[in-house]
């Protein structure tokens, strides 16, 4: 019988290595990639949009072996930082999402339960953001406040 994760769920069985090398086909000095890196964030992407299109149009797979340092670090080192974290704020734009279908459909109890969850995954963020310094510690997730992030 074959093993489960592999027939039905699971991730596919390809894995990074441990410890990426810089490829020898890359042609960009470190200093490069991080220019690169500040001017797709200056034009308005997201540190997941950057990471893929240095990947798809620069050939760069991936920055921390070639930098030293992660993309997100790049960014806050040169002053292009966002408001909040791109996880959490993902989260807020997906809580939003469902309290406004819930306005329109206030019996749909399986969204409730969805957001039950959703802002459960917020608080436990928002907490593990203030520990580590990334968020002030006098932010509360404010669904009323946070509205204008829904774009």
């Amino acid at each position: 019988m074959p093993h489960r994760s592999r027939d039905k769920r699971g991730r596919s069985s390809s894995v990074r290595p441990a410890r990426p090398t810089v490829p020898n086909w890359i042609q960009y000095t470190p200093e490069e990639v991080e220019q690169l890196a500040v001017e797709l964030a200056r034009r308005g992407f997201k540190p997941s949009q950057i990471g893929i299109i240095l990947r798809d149009q620069y050939g760069i797979p991936l920055v921390k072996p070639i930098t030293g340092k992660k993309l997100t670090r790049i960014l806050e080192e040169r002053g292009v930082k966002q408001e909040l974290p791109e996880d959490l704020l993902n989260l807020v734009r997906r809580a939003l999402r469902i309290r406004k279908h819930l306005e329109e459909h206030p019996k749909d109890s399986a969204s409730r339960r969805g957001l039950q969850l959703v802002e459960s995954k917020i608080h436990r963020l928002v907490k593990y953001y203030k520990r580590v310094g990334k968020l002030p510690r006098d932010f509360v997730y404010n669904p009323q406040e946070l509205s204008h992030l829904a774009t």
